[in-house]
């Protein structure tokens, strides 16, 4: 999530069993069973059977509940709760540095209280427009401890067919009150993306330009950018990533420049600011 934009908080009514399953962004209803067979296409091969996604594909963002896919979209992103679409490229969308809201925090607090950020009066830290607590990557120890909770999740997506995952909130530091640092963020970053190429996934960075430099490093294989057009940070994404890059704008003037600017090289989805699935009273999906 940009820390600017604004994004689906659809919060879905599960038991606690499910409750650290969700992920930001995740459907309004009840998730789908995941699947372990989808198929794969629109992607090229990296090393150890990784597929990446190939530049400028018709992509549609679906974090905010799964639905048909439209005619000629070629690449998905949905919450690592519902089943891949069948003959796609698939992004597993997880949230990896902040948790839910309501009864999530319940389940941390009960479980992993220690691995929330707590500010010096022991409150809990926020990401005040989606009621989201940050989770607390501040030393090498927490780290792995989240590791040993969010890995699991990463497992999950490439055990239900997914091609790729996005963590999101790689940018949580920025709204950390100075509590984390950007090599915070990069340091687990390094953790999540042995995670999920050792499942045989490729990773996106999700936002944040601040991590450009560090991409190969860290081990970032493609983008996922919200707002890119409207903070002017598309040509960025794209250098760093050679266009494979999935760019998500929420205003139509912003889109409308992306694909002047972009369209024949990188992949533009105009979504609803709620990331609304298909049938929804305010749901918009365009593509260049």
């Amino acid at each position: 999530m940009h820390s600017t934009s604004i994004r689906s908080t659809g919060i879905l009514a599960l038991s606690l069993a499910l409750i650290t399953g969700c992920s930001a962004g995740a459907s309004k209803s009840a998730p789908e069973t995941p699947s372990k067979s989808a198929e794969q296409s629109t992607s090229v091969k990296s090393g150890d059977d990784i597929s990446l996604p190939e530049a400028n594909v018709s992509f549609d963002y679906q974090i905010g509940g799964p639905y048909t896919p439209p005619d000629g979209v070629e690449a998905v992103s949905r919450d690592r709760t519902a089943k891949p679409a069948k003959g796609l490229y698939n992004v597993c969308y997880v949230n990896a540095y902040q948790t839910q809201p309501g009864k999530a925090i319940d389940w941390w607090k009960e479980n992993h209280d220690g691995l929330l950020l707590r500010d010096s009066h022991k409150k809990l830290v926020v990401d005040g427009p989606w009621k989201e607590p940050l989770l607390d990557i501040s030393t090498p120890e927490k780290r792995k401890d989240l590791l040993d909770i969010i890995g699991p999740w990463i497992d999950g997506c490439a055990d239900s067919g997914f091609d790729a995952v996005e963590p999101d909130n790689l940018d949580s530091y920025e709204r950390s009150h100075d509590l984390l640092t950007v090599e915070d963020a990069a340091e687990f970053a390094k953790l999540l993306t042995r995670r999920a190429h050792d499942k045989g996934l490729a990773i996106a960075q999700k936002n944040t330009t601040d991590l450009l430099e560090q991409h190969e490093d860290i081990g970032f294989d493609f983008a996922v950018a919200e707002e890119c057009a409207h903070y002017k940070e598309c040509p960025d994404f794209m250098e760093a990533y050679d266009n494979k890059v999935f760019a998500i704008e929420y205003e139509k003037d912003d889109y409308a420049a992306a694909c002047k600017a972009w369209g024949k090289d990188l992949s533009v989805n105009l979504r609803d600011r709620d990331v609304s699935p298909a049938g929804e009273e305010d749901y918009v999906s365009k593509r260049c």
